[in-house]
């Protein structure tokens, strides 16, 4: 709550013969919610800003002669509010079946059949006919050219709510309503097929979507047919995100269903079930390195090649929104590969070496949290391994799907664990998940490798408390003491001590949803305090990846915050909770990338290949 809603004048209205007081400037949805009256609602959504274009949630005020929209109806004066009222039913009735009237349904064969919102009101407002008519035939073609999203404009009740948050929540600005009233409708610039505009993949628009407007390009069905191939050795690795949210689905909101998943999952017929986690771990490593580099170069070489503040780049819609608007800042991206496509280029070497299995025959899929992912593996530089790295990104959706179609009710089954040689990994690994994740990730990482010392010494239960929460840009200094330790083995033959570095000041950003990376990129230019950072973490999504945009929907502030919440009961669970500690990631330095990492065959692998001028090497 602000200091002015706090100060307000507080205004008593009455809601359905419910009395209560309200900030002035509160609008009567707001106070019926806390006053545990439901209002229907399609143009609002708890992240975005009103419009009030729906009029779904109609009231009659007292002393008004029109019906008013709740979400936009700011309470100055007392009022008296009737929410259900003969007149408010029937005119929602009628702003429903007009809706349907220009909407092809095909509800059967639609994505979002029994999770559509307008569909859902429809029936209980007991619209069972089209008094308005209805479309019985699709008038235009889908934009299904892209590798992430599917747009169907036969199926847009031009809610906005994708303008919106395209515009406001990511400040990408993909979508936008062309024309004027009867002729108004969504579109993009010039009406390009998404693919030929500036979008970032990230799903947000998917996740606010009321209807099946907008969903996520599907590949289960080509993952189906690996599986029933007898040819194919199919793998999955399973992103900590999706493991928050996806009890969702199966009526379990706020339930970590980590390893009944990963029965699920092999029940479904998969060979392998592996941790993302695992490279979590070993892009903290990578990544890690490349900042201790980065500062050694920066601060005692004077070489600014790699320049600071180094920003991570796990986010492959922020990836792929700094490659559109901010490309002169390319340089200070990290190297370091997603976790997912460290798998993918793990799997189809490595793994397929130890394995004896040709690499040709794996079939390497991704459980992600994000529509951005699907488009990531398609990228062309992503296929190090000699193949693609990751040939399939499946969302939580579409696995939750996959699992019921398989008959499996993942409130039954029993629990079991990750395989090896990518099932252990740490707490660092599942923080990855939550937004300033990553960031605490490699600062528990990186404050150990210099000091020599437990992270634990400096915070208690290695909790980096500062980093965490929901603001939507946080800034963040951190002492390093004056007493530092050896080298470790690890990356000794990269900087030959610590002196450098004791005592210094490290100063570190955290950004989510692409509207806050472009108030700390501004800031940037602007010789602002994020300018003077040596390490920002970057996440495209609200909240990071528990608020992807292949989550399951309906998404919230709340909803994410329980999303984190069970992520953090996690990290705890673990037994080792720092990415330098996983023994299967020290294994794979052991036996695969002996010379450690930042190597050549480190950089061939895990790392995309940066010029200085940020433009991919052919």
């Amino acid at each position: 709550m602000t200091e002015q809603s706090v100060n307000a004048e507080l205004i008593s209205v009455n809601i359905d013969g419910k009395e209560i007081q309200v900030p002035s400037g509160t609008t009567i949805l707001e106070a019926a919610k806390k006053l545990g009256i439901r209002i229907p609602t399609l143009c609002y959504h708890d992240d975005l800003c009103i419009a009030g274009v729906c009029r779904v949630c109609v009231v009659e005020v007292e002393k008004k002669w029109q019906l008013q929209a709740a979400c936009a109806f700011p309470i100055t004066d007392p009022i008296t509010v009737h929410t259900h009222t003969p007149r408010v039913r029937k005119a929602r009735r009628h702003i429903l079946e007009l809706m349907l009237s220009e909407h092809y349904g095909e509800c059967y064969s639609c994505g979002r059949n029994g999770n559509c919102e307008l569909r859902s009101l429809a029936q209980e407002y007991g619209v069972d006919g089209y008094r308005f008519g209805h479309v019985e035939e699709p008038e235009c073609e889908k934009d299904d050219i892209g590798f992430s999203v599917v747009r169907d404009m036969n199926k847009c009740i031009q809610c906005r709510r994708c303008v919106r948050t395209c515009a406001e929540f990511q400040s990408v600005k993909a979508l936008h309503t062309m024309g004027r009233g009867i002729n108004s409708s969504i579109g993009t610039y010039f009406d390009k097929p998404l693919s030929e505009v500036v979008c970032i993949n990230c799903g947000q628009c998917i996740n606010r979507c009321p209807t099946g407007a907008l969903q996520a390009k599907d590949y289960t069905e080509a993952v189906w047919a690996a599986i029933d191939d007898p040819k194919k050795h199919v793998v999955i690795q399973t992103a900590p995100a999706p493991r928050s949210a996806i009890g969702e689905e199966f009526g379990q909101p706020g339930v970590p269903m980590t390893f009944q998943m990963n029965t699920a999952l092999r029940q479904i017929g998969f060979d392998k079930v592996f941790d993302t986690n695992f490279t979590a771990d070993l892009t903290i490593i990578e990544e890690g390195t490349e900042l201790i580099l980065r500062l050694y170069k920066n601060l005692v070489q004077g070489d600014n090649s790699a320049p600071l503040p180094q920003f991570t780049s796990c986010s492959p819609g922020w990836v792929k929104y700094i490659e559109h608007f901010y490309p002169e800042y390319l340089a200070h991206v990290s190297s370091a590969k997603s976790p997912q496509q460290m798998f993918g280029a793990v799997i189809k070497t490595w793994y397929a070496e130890i394995n004896n299995i040709d690499p040709k025959d794996i079939v390497s899929v991704a459980l992600m949290p994000c529509t951005a992912k699907k488009f990531e593996c398609n990228r062309p530089e992503m296929r190090d391994s000699g193949y693609q790295d990751v040939d399939f990104g499946l969302t939580t959706r579409e696995v939750a799907k996959m699992i019921r179609e398989a008959g499996i009710d993942l409130n039954t089954v029993p629990k079991s664990n990750f395989d090896a040689p990518f099932g252990t990994a740490t707490g660092s690994g599942v923080i990855f998940a939550a937004t300033g994740g990553v960031m605490e990730a490699a600062l528990r990482t990186v404050l150990e490798l210099i000091t020599g010392k437990k992270v634990e010494d400096f915070y208690a239960h290695a909790d980096i408390i500062p980093i965490r929460g929901f603001e939507g840009c946080r800034y963040v200094e951190l002492k390093i003491p004056e007493e530092v330790g050896p080298v470790p083995d690890l990356i000794k033959h990269l900087v030959p001590d610590w002196d450098w570095i004791k005592g210094a000041t490290v100063k570190v950003g955290v950004a989510h949803g692409t509207a806050n990376a472009r108030k700390v990129l501004e800031d940037i230019k602007a010789g602002g305090k994020f300018s003077e950072c040596h390490f920002i973490e970057f996440m495209a999504c609200p909240g990071g990846c528990i608020g992807g945009g292949g989550q399951p929907i309906p998404t919230s502030q709340w909803i994410r915050e329980a999303r984190a919440k069970v992520i953090y009961g996690e990290d705890n669970d673990y037994e080792v909770r720092k990415s330098h500690e996983n023994p299967d990631v020290l294994r794979v330095y052991t036996e695969y990338f002996k010379e450690g990492p930042c190597s050549h065959k480190s950089h061939e692998l895990l790392h995309t290949h940066y010029t200085p001028r940020g433009k991919f090497i052919e």
